[in-house]
Formats: structure tokens, C-alpha cells, sequence
């Protein structure tokens, strides 16, 4: 226990960051249409607390963990087809301590983790348009696609009991239906489907391969727009299945994750933005239990 026990605590704080702290969702309205040539700068923070530390492979009783985690993104929009898409690539970074009761195993560390690319296109109800056409674009029913790819850049040492990397690349596709509804359409509805895949990791504890099963999710979400600078959502998601394999052996451990949590998005400027999330696990099944808050910070220029 010793030896996964704390390299575990690691990597739930960075193999699921920023998932763990931004509540394991995906924003509510991400799959909406926005000018072409626009440009985004993201710079997120957030703190959770969890008291059931997992990775995606063994479950430690009694652990807990401390992650304070941020984030760097940038996005540029473009044209696919007469379509809008854009690509996002991010850099998470966070300060992990934790410990498991009823042992000495304590640890803390700090460093940049796994970083990610994501492309993305909207199939329906997204024209790419620019600047001046979409000012008099009116919000439709919108079905996007994405791909996200994450691959293995942090920090990964098997001898060492904590580490910011996962060593192992993931891909995650993912399906989106978006509906707008009621007076002056201050209401929407977003649902999500998505999986991830993984690759082996052929260093886990240093002489293991870990092997990880596709990990489904849905999401679901409803916002409404207070004013045209304000609106909130209630969020959900929902992930299971994922079992893995530790050099051929089935470790039975499915899971199931439901989180729920909240989203209030702020836009004082045309160019610029706040976003302040709370989530919380209410089932958590060889998941992480945790309790997590954050404030995102956007910031767009350009477009033609």
C-alpha cells in the first residue's frame, strides 16, 4: 500500500485535473457559434478536497487529498467547410498534498501536468460567419463535435511515489446537442456524450503495465440567461465503466461517478469574462469523492 498509495493521491490530483477541480464537466454553452478569426486566452484556478483519493486504477481507503490546480488555454476560431471549428490547447498546472490515515505516507508536489489539444467543429447550426454577419445571428439548435487529445508531458518518475504525469495518452471524443428555448430564448438545454480512451502505461510502479478500459460519460445541462451578461446553470455528469487491468489482471473496478455543481458566467466587457463553478460527487463508486471550487477568466480578441 505504500507504494501506490501515494502515487495514487498524485494522480487523481493531475491525471483528473482540471476535471476534479472544474467539476468533471464540460462548460455548459461551449458548443455555441462565435465569429471566425476570434482568439481566446483562459486562465483558470480552483481548490478541492477529497477524502476517497483514486486514480483510475486502485482505490486507497482513508486517503486525503488537498489540490490546488490552474490552467492556460488558448483558442483560435476558424472556417471548416462553411462551418465554425477551433482548436484549443491547454496547459494544467497544480500543488498536490496528501496523505493516507492510519499511515506516514505524506507528500506534497508541485509542477505542470498533462497537457492537452482539443479540436472542434459545430455540424449543425454553426455557420462560420464573420464579425459583422454575426450581429444579427440568432441562436438555433446547434450539434457539435470534439476530439480532445492529452498527452503525456507532465512530470512521471515510477520511482518516486508522486508524480504530475499519468505516462499515458488519452483521447476523448465527444458528441454535443445544444437547444435554446422560451422568451427571448433565455433558456438552454446542452447534452454531451462522450468517451475516453486510453493508451498503456508500461511503467506504472515502475515495472507494471496498466491497461484502461473506455470510460463513457454524460452530461447534462440547463442555463438561463438573467441579463445579456449574466447567466447560471445547474450541471450534471455522469461517468462508468473504465475497469483496468494491471499486467493482465482485472482489478473489477467499475466505476460510477455522478457529480452535480453549478455555473454562474459574468461578462462585465463584450471581451472578457468570469466563470465561477462549484461541483460536488454524490455517487462515487472507485471514483473520487471531493468537494471543488474555481473562478475561470476569458479574455477574446481579434475576428474578421
Amino acid at each position: 500500500m505504500r507504494g501506490p498509495g501515494l502515487s495514487t493521491l498524485v494522480a487523481i490530483g493531475l491525471a483528473w485535473s482540471p476535471s476534479v477541480v472544474y467539476g468533471q464537466f464540460t462548460d455548459p454553452r461551449s458548443y455555441a457559434n462565435f465569429p471566425v478569426g476570434l482568439n481566446q486566452l483562459e486562465l483558470d484556478y480552483g481548490v478541492a478536497h477529497a477524502n476517497a483519493s483514486i486514480d483510475t486504477s486502485i482505490v486507497v481507503s482513508g486517503a486525503d487529498l488537498e489540490l490546488d490546480a490552474g490552467a492556460i488555454a488558448y483558442t483560435r476560431s476558424f472556417a471548416i467547410a462553411r462551418h465554425l471549428a477551433w482548436v484549443e490547447a491547454t496547459v494544467p498546472f497544480a500543488s498536490v498534498s496528501g496523505s493516507v490515515t492510519g499511515t506516514r505516507i505524506s507528500r506534497s508536489v508541485a509542477g505542470a501536468g498533462d497537457a492537452s489539444l482539443q479540436i472542434a467543429a459545430l455540424l449543425m447550426g454553426g455557420a462560420a460567419l464573420s464579425v459583422a454577419d454575426f450581429a444579427s445571428y440568432s441562436p438555433t439548435t446547434i450539434v457539435g463535435v470534439s476530439l480532445t487529445v492529452t498527452g503525456p508531458t507532465g512530470e512521471y518518475d515510477p520511482d518516486k511515489l508522486l508524480n504530475l504525469g499519468s505516462d499515458r495518452w488519452s483521447f476523448k471524443p465527444q458528441i454535443a446537442v445544444s437547444y435554446p428555448f422560451g422568451t427571448e430564448q433565455k433558456w438552454q438545454v446542452d447534452g454531451y456524450a462522450s468517451v475516453y480512451f486510453f493508451t498503456d502505461n508500461t511503467a506504472y510502479h515502475g515495472r507494471e503495465i496498466l491497461r484502461q478500459k473506455p470510460l463513457p460519460g454524460i452530461e447534462g445541462h440547463v442555463s438561463y440567461s438573467f441579463t445579456s451578461d449574466l447567466w447560471s446553470s445547474l450541471d450534471a455528469s455522469y461517468f462508468f465503466r473504465g475497469d483496468v487491468v494491471v499486467d493482465d489482471v482485472d482489478q473489477h473496478d467499475s466505476q460510477k461517478h455522478l457529480t452535480l455543481g453549478t455555473e454562474t458566467n459574468w461578462s462585465p466587457t463584450p471581451r472578457s469574462s468570469f466563470v465561477f463553478v462549484l461541483a460536488k460527487s454524490v455517487v462515487h463508486q472507485n471514483a473520487p469523492s471531493y468537494t471543488a471550487v474555481a473562478i475561470k477568466y476569458f479574455y477574446s480578441w481579434g475576428g474578421r
